[in-house]
């Protein structure tokens, strides 16, 4: 079988440290052809650390110029639906890094383009390929926990405002810590959920510790620049009645350096994904049940295995764990809050 040839847009950290690296992992089935970034001199910085032949600093000439077999869209926030859809439109599959989008109409957008082009369109949300993910799933689908009827989503940080790259530019990025952070995680519950429909959405927004100076453990960021929420807590409630609450923040005055956890509760016991726990009930008494050997040995893992994940699905050995249309929900899901944190009110969701 010929190698698959991948092509990769934006030259950036995310490509550099997660999609590059996950790939030449299966030098038997892949080869990285080509590598283009709007700054050549970044796109050629990688090629020549990893071996990639061709560099362009057009996306459109390496679509039209490579005959690849599909694509990694690594580049801010703002470009994922246009290049996304280019990518998919020249005959590629794509796995484009998270949000899908800015918002959700372009997120169906995407979706639409890729059914068009009969070609798999998924997402890096690592965290759905974690081994602790896997056996929650697990312990869900065969009844441990009965009817989960709430959700916590936490993906909290002390002060950790990212001091570099575009995070805090709302232009760029369409959001802040929920459209960043949060995002990862409230698809993790989804998912873990079995991607429910949701009913209504409420949510508040702020941003006091981002427009001030102050103390930063992931660089020193810009405080006159920010213009993003820094937290957002919000509430999410189900079609079948069950509610998700979701806390997610860049600066947070808590105890803790960060909290990055979804918890479960169940009928029948409750659960945390990270680390992986049960609790209940057992013989009479109330129990805890650990899982201390189900974890991942590395961060970069779960991301190494996402990204050979889309090699599977590419290849026709697997079927994507994360699809175009859960994009499209999650996407309308993160429009929602965000309308609700602006108005101070409830937002519906439409079917």
């Amino acid at each position: 079988m010929d190698k698959l040839k991948i092509g990769i847009i934006g030259a950036g950290q995310v490509a550099d440290t997660a999609h590059i690296p996950a790939y030449l992992c299966r030098r038997d089935l892949v080869e990285v052809a080509a590598i283009c970034d709007t700054n050549e001199g970044n796109a050629a910085l990688l090629a020549a650390k990893y071996g990639i032949p061709k560099v362009y600093a057009s996306h459109a000439d390496m679509l039209k110029n490579e005959n690849l077999d599909a694509v990694s869209v690594c580049t801010g926030n703002r470009w994922h639906s246009s290049l996304t859809i280019d990518s998919l439109a020249a005959g590629y599959h794509v796995l484009c890094e998270k949000p899908p989008a800015l918002n959700g109409a372009q997120a169906k957008e995407m979706s639409l383009a890729a059914a068009k082009a009969g070609k798999i369109l998924t997402y890096n949300f690592q965290y759905r390929f974690s081994p602790q993910t896997h056996m929650m799933r697990e312990l869900i689908v065969a009844g441990r926990l009965g009817e989960v009827y709430a959700c916590r989503v936490r993906a909290l940080r002390r002060r950790g405002i990212p001091g570099w790259g575009n995070f805090t530019n709302k232009n760029v990025q369409g959001g802040g810590v929920l459209i960043d952070l949060g995002i990862h995680f409230l698809d993790l519950a989804l998912h873990l959920l079995g991607y429910p429909k949701i009913r209504y959405v409420c949510a508040s927004a702020f941003d006091f510790i981002g427009k001030r100076p102050g103390i930063g453990l992931m660089g020193n960021w810009d405080h006159k620049a920010f213009n993003v929420e820094d937290g957002l807590f919000g509430y999410l409630q189900l079609e079948n009645g069950s509610v998700i609450h979701i806390e997610t923040a860049f600066a947070l005055n808590m105890k803790e350096e960060k909290i990055m956890n979804v918890l479960l509760y169940g009928d029948k016991a409750g659960g945390s994904v990270f680390p992986p726990e049960l609790y209940g009930e057992d013989g009479g008494n109330l129990s805890d049940i650990t899982f201390p050997f189900v974890k991942s040995l590395d961060p970069a893992d779960d991301r190494r295995r996402s990204v050979l994940h889309f090699i599977d699905c590419c290849i026709g050995k697997a079927e994507p764990v994360v699809t175009a249309q859960e994009g499209v929900m999650l996407q309308n899901i993160i429009d929602a809050l965000y309308l609700s944190a602006q108005t101070g009110n409830p937002v519906m969701l439409e079917d």
